[in-house]
């Protein structure tokens, strides 16, 4: 009797678990709001810029600053000359304001690096992220 109660035990456990990770159609439309406002600031962030090339790295002293767009960051070197680098998620809290930390015994960012956030002031690690290819964004 023992051996057929812990198999409905363990369904029911599952079944609850599985169930709280469901979104509901409010937190779905939210989750899609943010979205659809990132991908709506990236898009003023790189207004009359065109891409022209991908590259695999970008020396690390070419950037003035860094923005983040959800998973994307923006290395901006001038208003005509920006970066974009789409690492696929994790260091997000750069959007915050977290710093974003990458070691590289080049000097240069690559594609496959990666790069932890971390929460200023107290250093607690937010986030870590691979940085994907950067592709060259120029004024037309």
């Amino acid at each position: 009797m023992r051996n057929r109660i812990f198999p409905l035990a363990s369904l029911s456990v599952a079944a609850v678990a599985l169930s709280s990770c469901t979104m509901t159609p409010a937190e779905t439309a939210r989750a899609a709001d943010a979205k659809a406002a990132t991908q709506a600031a990236l898009g003023k962030e790189l207004a009359g810029l065109t891409p022209t090339e991908t590259k695999d790295c970008m020396d690390n002293y070419q950037s003035s600053s860094l923005k983040a767009y959800g998973g994307t960051l923006v290395y901006s070197v001038s208003r005509k000359l920006k970066y974009v680098n789409d690492t696929g998620g994790g260091c997000e809290a750069v959007e915050r304001g977290d710093i974003l930390v990458t070691k590289s015994p080049s000097g240069r960012l690559c594609r496959g690096d990666i790069a932890q956030t971390v929460m200023p002031g107290s250093r607690i690690p937010s986030g870590s992220c691979a940085l994907g290819s950067f592709v060259t964004y120029r004024a037309k």
